[in-house]
């Protein structure tokens, strides 16, 4: 039970009404005693005073033992528990109205008597008790004159032996008794209240830590259970750790969502690069085994072929490993755009340009749209360069012989007829066999390849669309893509107008 936050604050609330009570109960009776105390002294204050008017204690220097025994009698009579001595002027006891042996002082200090007699202090005044050593008790006090000579002091101890007992009678009363146990009742009471209290107060917040550890053990994928507070403006701290569990447990699951789906990827991923570099590997070492086999008996066009293919697959190894260098540098957190002023149509002519030689050779014809008034763009113009690379490289791939390829660059997104707000688009268009719907949402995956038709500019890598994608997402944007059967495909891209 210690262990919960519950546990501890039940027993520390406790201890502390524990204590409380302890120290209510013992003020109590401290008060009670001192208040008897004062209410004695005040009482017999004049006590003393009365007996020295009515009676001459004190002839020549000597203690009047007739008065003193009357006196001693009536106060035994009438108030047992009052206890009276005759001091000189310098507080020696002359005569004292107590049993042989009980007196332990021979000298009482005059200090106290001095203050009741000059009123210089609140009552209760404490004075010394003759029958201790060091015990004090209150007192009433007068002095002795004749002739204007102060002969003594009546000394009056208001509160003698008797009223030891007499106090420990009243501390046993039934009133302190009914008194105490009504205190207790109500610190049982209150301790029960805290207790309700606190299990109310902290049974959210034991939810909540049910709640998180059903969550730990269901690896962060087990739906949360615990109940969002519906308004966390107005909830207390337990209602936003609540609201902020909910919502850290929402991020959990979509990353271990995210984890898992990355690692089936990179599962695919590894599985289709070590197809796709065995393939050209394969092919390249059958080639020229073939070769150092028949060493001198073939013909030299036939060396030429087989050494052409070799070649073939030597680039397409080289070019696969290169793009899949290309595609680690941008995914990592190091690689990030420079960013600069240039004229987009400049570029579009130049990258047109690397092309010309092999859409002429496969028959395939690249036209361009471009208006030379367009402004400069706010990019970086070698990853541009490699996305307009990338996509007239694929529609050369997927465009058959006699097929178009345009490129168009304009202010206006022709799609949705809306005028974009300082950006121009660019858009790589061809008159391939198209790209079913369904596939469309896949298309810039890894190593992704369409089934739709045959590639007749060579086999790709299916990494030339994912470096597209990534080069767009370091930009800030993204890339837009539709696609009809056997009518071709239109990708397009919007880039910001450079404001220097």
């Amino acid at each position: 039970m210690l262990k919960t936050l519950y546990g501890k604050l039940a027993v520390s609330f406790f201890a502390l009404l524990l204590l409380l009570g302890t120290l209510y109960i013992g003020l109590t009776f401290w008060t009670t005693r001192l208040f008897l105390m004062e209410v004695n002294q005040k009482l017999n204050r004049s006590l003393a005073n009365h007996m020295v008017t009515e009676k001459i204690l004190i002839s020549d220097g000597k203690a009047n033992n007739e008065a003193l025994k009357e006196i001693f009698h009536m106060l035994m009579v009438i108030n047992p528990t009052i206890e009276v001595y005759l001091l000189d002027p310098q507080g020696t006891l002359l005569a004292f109205s107590a049993p042989p042996g009980k007196v332990k002082r021979k000298q009482i200090s005059l200090q106290p008597i001095h203050q009741f007699l000059n009123q210089e202090t609140n009552f209760p005044l404490l004075g010394d008790d003759p029958r201790g050593k060091s015990r004090q008790k209150v007192f009433s006090v007068a002095p002795i004159f004749k002739d204007n000579e102060l002969q003594g002091y009546l000394y009056v101890i208001l509160g003698g032996e008797a009223f030891d007992s007499t106090a420990q009678m009243l501390q046993g009363s039934y009133i302190l008794k009914l008194s105490t146990w009504a205190l207790m009742g109500g610190i049982f009471f209150i301790l029960v209240a805290g207790l309700l209290i606190f299990n109310l107060l902290t049974r959210r917040l034991t939810r909540l830590t049910h709640g998180l550890e059903e969550f730990q053990r269901g690896n962060f994928l087990k739906p949360l259970e615990f109940p969002a507070p519906l308004n966390t403006k107005s909830g207390d701290e337990i209602d936003r750790l609540g609201s902020a569990f909910h919502e850290m447990a929402q991020r959990i699951q979509i990353q271990m969502n995210k984890l898992k789906e990355i690692d089936s990827l990179r599962r695919q991923l590894v599985a289709n690069v070590s197809h796709d570099l065995r393939t050209p590997l394969a092919a390249l070492q059958g080639y020229l085994e073939t070769l150092h086999l028949k060493e001198g008996k073939l013909s030299p066009e036939e060396q030429r072929e087989y050494l052409e293919i070799a070649t073939r697959h030597c680039e397409r190894l080289g070019k696969l490993i290169s793009e899949l260098f290309e595609l680690a540098r941008l995914d990592s957190h190091e690689t990030q755009p420079h960013l600069e002023p240039f004229s987009i149509c400049e570029l579009v002519q130049d990258v047109v340009q690397k092309f010309k030689l092999a859409s002429e050779k496969k028959g395939v014809h690249i036209q361009t749209n471009l208006d030379q008034e367009l402004p400069f763009v706010y990019a970086d113009i070698g990853l541009i360069e490699r996305v307009l690379g990338n996509l007239i490289e694929n529609a050369l791939r997927f465009t058959p012989e006699a097929g178009t390829i345009s490129i168009q660059l304009s202010k206006t997104d022709k799609r949705f007829n809306v005028k974009a707000n300082g950006e121009i688009t660019i858009e790589v268009s061809d008159t391939g066999c198209g790209i079913p719907p369904e596939e469309i949402p896949y298309i810039f995956h890894r190593f992704y390849r369409a089934t739709q038709g045959n590639a007749s500019g060579g086999e790709g890598s299916g990494l030339g669309l994912a470096i597209t994608k990534r080069i767009m997402e370091l930009h800030g944007t993204s890339m837009a893509v539709k696609s009809q059967i056997n009518q071709g495909t239109t990708f397009s891209f919007h880039l910001p107008v450079s404001k220097i």
